[in-house]
This record gives structure tokens, sequence and C-alpha cells, in this order.
């Protein structure tokens, strides 16, 4: 089976790229597609200047990116902090790109749920 990783990421500047742009959660563990997509189309996007933003359900959050590798796969971490509905709210976060492309992580509200993702790229 052939990897899009290979050759092997070298570069923090080369995981990033890997990274970038608007993603669709398209799964989480803990909500069904109806909730996750309760606002609008759920979605991760991660700016070049390793800045971020998600939404899901009714939480919006402006993530601090730092990327790096785990077993030569790029892997991105982020604090966030940001709303759910009309309070205030903060967590944590990571996401690694798997070997098909899609992202696979975990979202961690502060003192709250928590869950699994994955998430791909837009269709054009």
């Amino acid at each position: 089976m052939s990897s899009k990783l290979n050759p092997p990421v070298q570069s923090m500047t080369e995981v990033q790229k890997f990274f970038e742009g608007e993603w669709h959660i398209t799964e989480m563990a803990k909500w069904d597609q109806k909730a996750i997509n309760l606002i609008s189309q759920a979605n991760i996007i991660f700016d070049h200047d390793q800045m971020g933003s998600f939404l899901f359900i009714a939480v919006r959050g402006f993530m601090d990116c730092r990327y790096s590798q785990c077993d030569g796969r790029p892997l991105v971490e982020f604090s966030w902090q940001g709303r759910d509905e009309r309070d205030d709210t903060n967590g944590r976060g990571w996401a690694i790109i798997g070997d098909d492309g899609s992202m696979k992580g975990h979202i961690f509200i502060h003192s709250g749920e928590d869950s699994s993702f994955c998430a791909t790229r837009p269709s054009r």
C-alpha cells in the first residue's frame, strides 16, 4: 500500500502544509451528524500562521497550533478558546493525518465533554 506521506516529512513547515486550509468534520464519536452540523457544516480550518478555528454544534473555537510528527506522520496539537453557545470555554486537542489523507483527532472542552473526530477535505 502506498502512502501519501512518502518520502517522510522533514520539516515543521512541511508538516504544517499537510494541515493548512479547510477540513470538514465528517464524524464525531460523541455526537451524531445532525448535531455536529447544527449551525452549519462542521469544520476545522488551519491558517498559515499557526492559528486556526473550528465549529461544531454550537462550539466555535480559535486555535493556537503546534506542528510535529508522530511515527513519521504529520501531527498538530492545539490549545483553543472560544464559545459554546453563549458561554466562554477553552480546551485542547490534537490531530494526525492518516495514510488515506484524512484527519483523525480529539477535541477536549475544559471541564466538559470531549470527542474523537474524523475530517476530510471538502469536495471540489
